[in-house]
């Protein structure tokens, strides 16, 4: 923990503060549109004593002992707990006996990169005596930059499986192949909500709810993690859009940030990660880098977070920023190959003139060298095997294939999280066409082929991922024309396409008379430095790409038994032709990687029972969203975000104003039906009693002391409730359903209507009922009390509802505790 004096001042010479700056801004500020300076901290060091590793008891088949390589398997999820603190301080031990041996200038030199373009990967700590340094390497859906490596379904595509086993797994298969090609620290899972529907790097995280990507980082780390490479959660906070994402201050009151934007962190944080990422944007007028209440006091000492804090590529402004709780810099030039770095020599200055103490340095260096430990990453790690900058070049380049049978995992994903919209008459699954018309850009492969344009920045072919740095190389690509035409030989079928989006008259002319029209249509978006057909990152609309409604409704008008399939990175608007008769089925395939036709064809036929659910709102009308894009600004301007809807984001928002949606956030349809019954709720009892005084305060209202990891504590997120109902499949066919769980607080808690706090799946035979069963933490019906500056009951009667969607119930119950 840190004990001196900070000062804060602005660059348009604010007064001067006697603190670090709240996590919290004024009212009138969050209200204000104006455009405001930057705090940045300045320090005047006393002393430094490191955060204390935080010290739960392990409670059996609760919170139970755990190293990295072997987490609790996914059955187990909401039930059992992982305890890594005796794992960390292993770790921590053997990082302070090799740091003890190191000189200042060494470990100075563990917590600066080597600078941008200047090793193989793209962020590299150096070699410092016999330890081997480390290779930072992109992106949240594999390993960036190099070849023979699986180019897995998109984060959104993942949360839109609400499936926790298919999570885990991909994350597991990403971790191996990570950790095959000598990378230490794989730059994901990201983990922003999509706040912002127009946002343009929403597909690389988990969707719109953070109890959905709190779950999706968790699984997501865990399965990473096993396999041996650190994972990183990021971009820690606020970095909601893309727009000015250097110059823009998030105004964020602090009940907000708590339970929406910081709850994915703290998730991650319970899983173990070795590293998390903090971001370009300002946090209420100060670098996320810099944010001593964000990076100190909420991650490092309310969450109890025992890994290092790296800074996203040249988000670093101080070196002051040591103080405030960063911990590396990355790539460690100021600027991209500008020979300076605020830390390096800068840093080293500031511990021999007394400005930073040489203890906090020595903090730095043990955490990054204790999460290289805590992986096991000192035991045979592989050596890099590729040049993220040359990759032709035959010294630096081994080529090793690490793709092992992960595609497999990648279709089943991509079947999993394509969600059925609309199925007029059982349109859907195809039952043996005897004639297709394929039609759209989208459903074929690109000119190009599937890496021609540089960090996928550009929209030709079958849309599989976005752009930018949360993209790899595909080594290949399947598109719904291949896939389709394949598929189809087994039933003598006549197939025909027509893929110019703009002829809309010759594909009219091209779907007459063919027994069922396929027509594909996308809308991509990505990181702000490619700018795509006028979208600079965020999208500019929320229309389909490509003239897509016109082709729509033009072939609609030709076939009436017209398909639509829509790669998109998010939410869209299809007012314009979701209702024509003609268009009889609606799937929403997302961005589901190289095997994307192959997983679209699996459900377009029925090899796969759709079960994917909506991450997101999609709504009529872009007005109709609580959070929009902000844009303008000067070059020079630091552009305000307020988040002035605060807990009214997405569907949250749509409840709580009343407005009707176009298709709900958790909505999908399946091939079948199920049927909910035999609801049983009870009050989990614990035959220890470890937590009794904190588990009565908080029944009374009352929060727990701050205490390092007080939000992370067990008694908090030990199971206290368990929900248990009968699926059963009323249906003809096989099928899985996600059944959801809402939270209704009582009014004066002052939360949304329902907010998810559980999901599962289950799988079930025409007939066939199971027993579910989800549980709930105290933490789950806690909310954030700012006054206590901890969680709590509200006052009152905590109900919930269970079912299909945020919409659709079946079930409704009462919280017993």
């Amino acid at each position: 923990m840190l004990c001196y004096v900070a000062e804060a001042f602005s660059s348009r010479r604010r007064p001067t503060s006697s603190s670090t700056p709240s996590s919290s801004p004024s009212s009138d500020k969050l209200t204000s549109s104006a455009q405001t300076g930057i705090i940045f901290p300045t320090i005047t060091p006393e002393s430094f004593t490191p955060f204390p590793i935080p010290s739960d008891t392990p409670i059996p088949n609760v919170f139970v002992e755990t190293q990295p390589k072997n987490p609790p398997p996914v059955s187990d999820s909401g039930k059992v707990i992982p305890d890594f603190g005796k794992a960390w301080k292993a770790a921590y031990s053997k990082a302070k006996s090799r740091i003890s041996k190191w000189t200042l200038e060494q470990k100075v030199n563990a917590t600066t990169g080597v600078g941008w373009q200047n090793g193989l990967c793209v962020g590299n700590i150096p070699a410092i005596a016999d330890w081997q340094g480390l290779c930072l390497e992109d992106s949240p859906l594999g390993v960036r930059f190099a070849d023979f490596v699986t180019a897995f379904p998109t984060g959104i595509n993942t949360a839109a499986t609400f499936n926790r086993s298919l999570i885990r797994t991909r994350g597991e298969f990403m971790g191996a192949e990570f950790k095959a090609k000598g990378v230490h620290v794989a730059l994901g899972p990201m983990m922003n909500l999509g706040r912002v529907a127009q946002g343009g790097r929403n597909w690389e995280g988990f969707g719109a709810d953070p109890f959905l990507a709190g779950e999706a980082a968790y699984e997501t780390i865990l399965g990473m993690q096993k396999s041996g490479v650190q994972a990183c959660a990021k971009h820690y906070i606020n970095n909601e859009q893309e727009h000015k994402r250097t110059q823009s201050s998030s105004l964020v009151d602090d009940r907000t940030q708590h339970e929406l934007y910081a709850l994915p962190f703290l998730r991650s944080v319970q899983a173990g990660v070795a590293s998390v990422m903090c971001s370009y944007n300002l946090i209420n007028d100060t670098y996320a880098c810099d944010n001593d209440k964000m990076l100190n006091d909420v991650l490092k000492r309310e969450f109890g977070f025992q890994g290092y804090i790296m800074s996203d590529w040249s988000a670093q402004h101080t070196t002051e920023s040591a103080m405030t709780g960063l911990d590396m810099t990355m790539p460690g030039d100021i600027t991209f190959n500008s020979g300076t770095s605020y830390f390096g020599q800068n840093l080293t200055d500031y511990v021999r003139n007394g400005t930073i103490p040489e203890s906090r340095v020595d903090d730095m260096a043990t955490r990054i060298l204790a999460a290289w430990y805590y992986l096991e990453q000192d035991k045979g790690y592989p050596e890099v095997s590729f040049n993220a900058f040359h990759p032709t070049d035959p010294a630096t380049n081994q080529h090793i294939d690490v793709q092992d049978d992960h595609w497999t995992s990648s279709r089943q994903i991509g079947a999993a999280s394509a969600v059925l919209l609309k199925n007029v008459d059982n349109a859907l699954p195809l039952k043996k066409p005897r004639s297709i018309a394929i039609v759209g850009n989208d459903a074929g492969p690109a000119l190009r082929g599937p890496n021609g344009f540089s960090d996928r920045g550009g929209d030709d072919g079958i849309l599989a991922m976005g752009w930018g740095s949360g993209t790899v190389q595909f080594p290949y690509l399947i598109s719904p024309l291949e896939a389709i035409q394949a598929r189809s030989r087994r039933d003598n079928a006549l197939v025909t396409w027509w893929l110019n989006n703009f002829d809309t008259r010759g594909a009219a002319n091209a779907v007459v008379d063919n027994e069922v029209a396929l027509v594909f249509v996308n809308a991509d978006s990505g990181e702000g430095y490619i700018t795509v057909d006028g979208n600079e990152g965020d999208r500019k609309n929320l229309t389909l790409w490509q003239n897509a409604e016109n082709l729509i409704n033009a072939v609609a008008s030709g076939n009436n038994n017209t398909i639509v399939v829509v790669n998109s990175v998010g939410p869209a608007i299809v007012e314009s032709w979701i209702d024509n008769p003609n268009v009889t089925a609606v799937l929403w395939a997302g961005l589901s990687g190289q095997e994307a036709g192959n997983s679209i064809t699996d459900v377009l036929y029925g090899a796969f029972n759709p079960t994917g659910r909506l991450p997101y709102t999609i709504a009529k009308r872009l007005s109709d969203y609580s959070a929009q894009l902000v844009t303008g600004g000067r070059a020079q301007d630091i552009l305000d975000i307020p988040y002035t809807e605060a807990l009214n984001i997405d569907y949250r928002h749509f409840d709580a104003a009343g407005i009707e949606p176009r298709f709900e956030f958790g909505f999908g349809l399946s091939y079948t039906t199920f049927k909910y019954s035999n609801l049983q709720v009870s009050a989990i009892k614990h035959s220890d009693r470890t937590s009794a005084d904190l588990e009565a305060a908080w029944a009374s209202g009352k929060a727990a002391p701050l205490s390092t990891g007080s939000s992370a504590a067990i008694w908090l997120h030990r199971p206290a409730v368990q929900v248990k109902f009968t699926v059963q499949n009323t249906g003809k066919v096989p099928g899985g359903e996600i059944p959801q769980l809402y939270i209704k607080h009582p009014a004066s808690a002052g939360e949304p209507p329902s907010i998810l706090k559980g999901f599962t799946d289950v799988s079930l035979k025409p007939g066939q009922s199971k027993t579910v069963t989800i549980t709930l933490s105290r933490f789950d019906l806690s909310i954030w009390d700012v006054v206590q500056q901890g969680w709590v009951r509200p006052k009152g009667t905590i109900k919930f509802s269970i079912g299909q969607s945020s919409r659709k119930f079946k079930l409704d119950g009462t919280i017993p505790l």
